[in-house]
């Protein structure tokens, strides 16, 4: 638009040329140093005016530019008023200064330009959100004065906001699973989707953006037909329900038990339990009913029923079998299908049983078994050539070479704790009491002195010394070397 104030005489100037003389537009432009867009508008506005040349007698200066320029009504704005009360008050605190408080107020305007989220609608019994609040709850030992911070879990259902609360000592796998248990207890139904953070009882690690599930997790959510989308990390939209539960939960339950002293985990859940009733039977403030009501309503008819039987927890572990189809926990060794023998497998412990799986099929179970160095072996487990072996003992094998003589017992002793797994000295054992089909007892204890001798107590050079004949008398100092109580051979009782 032209300058009005600078230019009015030109203007009338512009008017001069172009209506009384009748002078193109380039040529007004060229006489008045002016734009051919300038004279263009003048033209226009002054014949939207109703203005002519000569101008109307008396016409000012002043009346022509209001003429021409008319005063532009300001169009009515929807922002509302700043709260200059709210304004006055903030400028009493120290270091604030209106700069602050405009700069303050053009972040706000730019933020709302920012696309918007989108509302997200959660179908009844389909979501279940779950996590850690960011608060802890304060527990005294009652026994030393000691004050431990407890963890609270929360989970809130989609459709209904429905609330679960409870307090647990870690944020570990067991404590974990463990309120997720009684979370579904207190709902009464499974939920299809559970939404968890990202902690490391939940999410062990992301492989090409895809979260690997914590084992025992997975297990547990098979178990209830659950299917686990953990939220995308630093994605805090994704769980939004859940955060919003946490700060419900905060204000209307860690905030009121502030005040309180608690002297066991049992009897802060107690509190919990009670306030988490009133809760979820507060109302809505905009809509009809509570959190029960609309549970009740809404999600627990669209969810799933509960199995009869409840999941036992247990330790998810990762296990190589050994070449005898045992396997190690604790220090002790459990026997699995022959044919699973050098695979690894997945082995879940709890506090009586242990379970070995291949891809997700029970494949071995056991009583747990305290005794390191021992083997629990299941005849099933065996290939046909080693049920012959069944029945078969350390102390047995002792017990048989014994009655042959000290030096029998002292190379059987060798087998059966050279290896790593007594079972592996099995076969040469047999082989031993094998021999007396065939030879005398007293021919295969000296055949055994002879191969501890030359330092070759195996049974492959006492059946050749026994075949070949090269089995003989000793003398004397070869026999006093050698005495029954020999410093290898710890007895019988050594197994008992």
């Amino acid at each position: 638009m032209p300058n009005k104030r600078l230019s009015m005489r030109k203007i009338v100037e512009v008017l001069r040329l172009s209506l009384r003389d009748k002078r193109s537009v380039r040529e007004v432009a060229s006489l008045t140093n002016t734009s051919r867009w300038s004279v263009e508008e003048y033209v226009r506005r002054a014949a939207a005016a109703g203005v002519g040349y000569p101008l109307p007698e008396g016409l000012t200066e002043t009346e022509l530019e209001r003429r021409l320029f008319p005063p532009v009504a300001p169009k009515p704005s929807d922002r509302p008023e700043p709260d200059y009360g709210a304004i006055h008050q903030e400028l009493r605190n120290k270091h604030v200064t209106l700069d602050l408080l405009w700069r303050e107020y053009r972040y706000r305007r730019w933020l709302v330009t920012l696309s918007l989220s989108m509302r997200q609608y959660h179908a009844p019994g389909e979501k279940l959100f779950v996590d850690y609040a960011g608060a802890t709850m304060s527990v005294i030992d009652s026994n030393n004065g000691e004050v431990r911070q407890a963890q609270l879990f929360i989970g809130v259902m989609g459709a209904s906001n429905y609330t679960f609360a409870e307090a647990t000592w870690s944020q570990t796998v067991s404590d974990w699973i463990g309120s997720h248990e009684r979370m579904l207890r207190y709902l009464g139904a499974a939920p299809t989707i559970i939404v968890p953070d990202n902690l490391k009882a939940a999410v062990i690690r992301y492989v090409d953006d895809e979260p690997v599930l914590n084992t025992t997790y997975e297990r547990w959510a098979d178990h209830y037909g659950i299917a686990i989308l953990p939220a995308r990390p630093k994605r805090p939209k994704h769980k939004a329900k859940v955060e919003a539960g946490v700060l419900v939960v905060e204000r209307w339950i860690v905030a009121a038990l502030r005040k309180h002293r608690f002297f066991s985990l049992s009897e802060l859940n107690a509190e919990i339990a009670r306030l988490l009733v009133m809760l979820n039977s507060r109302p809505f403030k905009k809509l009809p009913g509570n959190r029960r009501s609309a549970f009740d309503t809404m999600d627990k008819p669209a969810m799933q029923g509960l199995p009869t039987e409840a999941f036992v927890l247990g330790e998810w572990t990762r296990r190589r079998v050994g070449i005898d189809y045992h396997l190690e926990v604790g220090g002790h060794y459990y026997s699995v299908p022959y044919r699973f023998a050098r695979q690894e497998v997945d082995v879940r412990t709890s506090e009586h049983t242990l379970e070995a799986f291949s891809r997700g099929e029970r494949i071995a179970s056991h009583i747990l078994n305290p005794n390191k160095g021992r083997h629990t072996t299941d005849s099933s487990h065996m290939p046909t050539s080693h049920k012959a072996l069944a029945g078969w003992t350390p102390e047995r094998f002792m017990e048989r070479a014994q009655r042959i003589g000290p030096n029998a017992a002292s190379v059987t002793q060798r087998w059966l704790h050279s290896r790593r797994h007594p079972e592996q000295g099995f076969r040469s054992c047999r082989g031993l009491l094998g021999l007396l089909e065939t030879f005398r007892a007293e021919d295969v204890e000296l055949a055994c002195m002879q191969a501890l001798v030359l330092n070759a107590p195996n049974i492959r050079s006492i059946r050749n010394l026994l075949k070949n004949g090269m089995v003989h008398k000793p003398n004397q100092a070869v026999q006093s070397s050698l005495p029954f109580e020999h410093a290898n051979v710890r007895g019988p009782k050594y197994y008992h």
